[in-house]
């Protein structure tokens, strides 16, 4: 039996990840698909426009075979840690061969080099770093510069290609995922070997272009035509040639009544928690600075929406992710203590099924024979089931899911199943 992981989101689903699965489906000779998807709440701290269940359907329609949900700390953490998280989950499946990642690059031995180089950060990197970001660059800028300095500086003729070449590769972003999944699976010496697939289109492009396209520019069609209730076939239309049949049946089904969901419909809840937590200590939160305590604070009466907050807030140091980011972590109450104690309980302590294939009841079979954490497919079996640090971070998803599920039914009047009564989504073959 091989196995192929893929580690996504699917905010939304279209044709470009079709066929991500297809293409790695063929070159590692797979028997079966596994994917870790991002649940209601995305890597861009963002609640993803479809909420899970609906995106888990339409992975299982175009070819996946199993899909764990990663968990919210994780799925909305900062590429290093969405990283380690989803690659944590693989690797304790036990099951899993081939983690096969799409790249701008397409170059693993230059993804690997910079994955290298970022894990044991020879000196004087780590002071090169300091040093960019003191001038006012963001940390991944920063980390960037660092990266070209050193090699240019002080380990010239090292790198597996031009320099000019490892700067273009190191600013494009799923480049830098890629690199992440690199460096979290060396860490954890695992077995799993890393393909990659070259990736065309722009990743944060907001431009529709038959047949391959960005979810950032669907998601860009449905926010533009979201304030338009007469809007809503021309923006299925427009999308039309960009999706699977599966995924544009499943979005034309739901859209208007489900679905788009964004980050500015959280507005209320965001500013009602940061109201409530003025006289806080922000930095409690994951991705919250002391600097980005005092510029939040600062504009607690100066925007009312979700975006708009973003807008106020940013600044040179901070970009508009890191912002959104943060913010969600404060929505959601994710907490630096939290991650700690994943850390040092080896960070994902359960495998949650979304949904799976009939026919890959072997798959299952081998996962509970051969994994080292808990197979979750009812949500009542977690007490006797998880370790503590298990049940804390469910919770946490609980909480997370239930927010965005009052979203749902407050913008269309839909009452979505909970986590509990919403069951696992199976598939016919």
């Amino acid at each position: 039996m091989k196995v192929v992981g893929l580690i996504t989101e699917y905010n939304p689903f279209h044709n470009g990840h079709s066929y991500h699965i297809r293409k790695a489906r063929e070159i590692c000779g797979a028997d079966y698909c596994v994917v870790v998807m991002s649940g209601h709440y995305v890597q861009r701290g963002e609640p993803a426009c479809m909420d899970k269940y609906l995106r888990t359907d339409i992975a299982l329609r175009s070819g996946a075979d199993l899909v764990l949900e990663l968990p919210v700390p994780f799925a909305t953490g900062s590429a290093e840690y969405f990283a380690t998280g989803a690659v944590s989950l693989l690797d304790k499946l036990g099951v899993v061969d081939y983690l096969c990642f799409g790249s701008e690059s397409g170059n693993l031995s230059c993804l690997s080099f910079v994955a290298s180089l970022l894990s044991e950060e020879p000196e004087p990197f780590p002071s090169l770093v300091k040093h960019f970001m003191a001038e006012g660059s963001s940390y991944p800028a920063a980390r960037g510069q660092a990266l070209i300095t050193y090699l240019t500086k002080y380990a010239p003729g090292t790198a597996p290609a031009p320099v000019d070449q490892i700067q273009a590769l190191i600013s494009a972003p799923n480049n830098i995922l890629g690199i992440e999944y690199i460096k979290a699976l060396s860490r954890r010496r695992s077995g799993i070997r890393p393909i990659t697939i070259p990736r065309s289109s722009d990743y944060l492009s907001k431009t529709l272009s038959a047949p391959f396209c960005s979810s950032s520019a669907i998601r860009h069609v449905f926010q533009s035509k979201s304030s338009d209730s007469q809007a809503t076939t021309q923006a299925l239309k427009t999308v039309r040639s960009c999706v699977p049949r599966e995924a544009y049946l499943v979005m034309s089904e739901n859209y208007g009544s489900r679905l788009p969901i964004l980050a500015d419909d959280f507005s209320s809840m965001l500013l009602y928690k940061l109201l409530s937590a003025r006289n806080s200590d922000l930095t409690d939160y994951l991705d919250v600075s002391s600097d980005l305590e005092n510029r939040i604070k600062s504009q607690l009466t100066g925007a009312s929406t979700f975006s708009g907050f973003i807008d106020a807030v940013k600044c040179r140091q901070y970009t508009r992710t890191r912002i959104s980011r943060a913010l969600l972590h404060i929505l959601l109450d994710i907490k630096v203590d939290d991650f700690v104690r994943y850390k040092e309980n080896d960070f994902v302590p359960y495998a949650r099924v979304l949904g799976f294939r009939k026919s890959a009841s072997p798959l299952l079979k081998s996962i509970k024979h051969n994994g080292g954490l808990p197979l979750l497919t009812k949500m009542a079996d977690s007490q006797k089931r998880l370790p503590a640090v298990g049940l804390d971070m469910l919770g946490q998803e609980i909480f997370a899911a239930g927010l965005y599920q009052t979203v749902v039914f407050h913008k269309y009047g839909c009452r979505m199943k909970n986590e509990y009564t919403h069951g696992v989504i199976t598939l016919e073959d």
